[in-house]
C-alpha cells in the first residue's frame, strides 16, 4: 500500500503538453515570437498593440497608377485672398478661387480657376480674374503628308 499518492501536476510534468490539450498550451509558438510575428490575419492577441502603434498596417498599401490618380485642386476663398494679399495683381497658378466672404479692394488675379460668384464679386469691386489656360500636350500621332498622285 502506497502511503503517498504522487499529485497530478508531477505526473503531467514532462509530457509534452502537461495536462491540456494542444495547440494553444504548447508554449509560445501559438503566438509567435517578438516583434512583429504572430500579427498575421488572425492575430486576435496582437491586433489592439498593432492598430496603437502600427496604425496603416492592415488595409491595401502601395502606388496608385497615374490614369487613376484624383485630381488635386487647392482651393482659397475670396475672404482668404482679402486677408493674406494687399490690393493688386496677384498669381494664384494652381488654385480655384471660390466666393466666400465679401472683397472690398481692386484685385487682378490669375488662377487656374474660379467660380461663377467669385468672379462676379471681384468684378463688383473693380477687379479681375485672368483664368490661365491649360497647356497643351505634344501629342505623339504625326501629321498626314498628303502625296501627290503622278497621272
Amino acid at each position: 500500500m502506497k502511503l503517498k499518492k504522487r499529485n497530478k501536476r508531477s505526473r503531467i510534468r514532462g509530457r509534452r503538453t502537461c495536462g491540456w490539450a494542444m495547440k494553444k498550451h504548447k508554449g509560445s509558438g501559438n503566438r509567435g515570437g517578438k516583434g512583429m510575428a504572430g500579427t498575421g490575419k488572425k492575430a486576435d492577441q496582437r491586433k489592439s498593440w498593432v492598430i496603437k502603434y502600427q496604425f496603416p498596417y492592415f488595409g491595401k498599401q502601395g502606388f496608385t497608377s497615374k490614369s487613376t490618380e484624383k485630381k488635386r485642386v487647392k482651393f482659397i476663398n475670396l475672404k482668404d485672398i482679402e486677408s493674406r494679399y494687399g490690393a493688386g495683381e496677384i498669381n494664384l497658378k494652381g488654385y480655384k478661387i471660390l466666393g466666400e466672404g465679401e472683397i472690398t479692394k481692386k484685385f487682378v488675379i490669375s488662377a487656374k480657376a474660379a467660380s461663377k460668384s467669385a468672379r462676379e464679386k471681384v468684378e463688383k469691386a473693380g477687379g479681375k480674374v485672368l483664368l490661365l489656360e491649360k497647356e497643351a500636350k505634344p501629342s505623339n500621332i504625326k501629321p498626314e503628308v498628303k502625296k501627290e498622285v503622278k497621272k
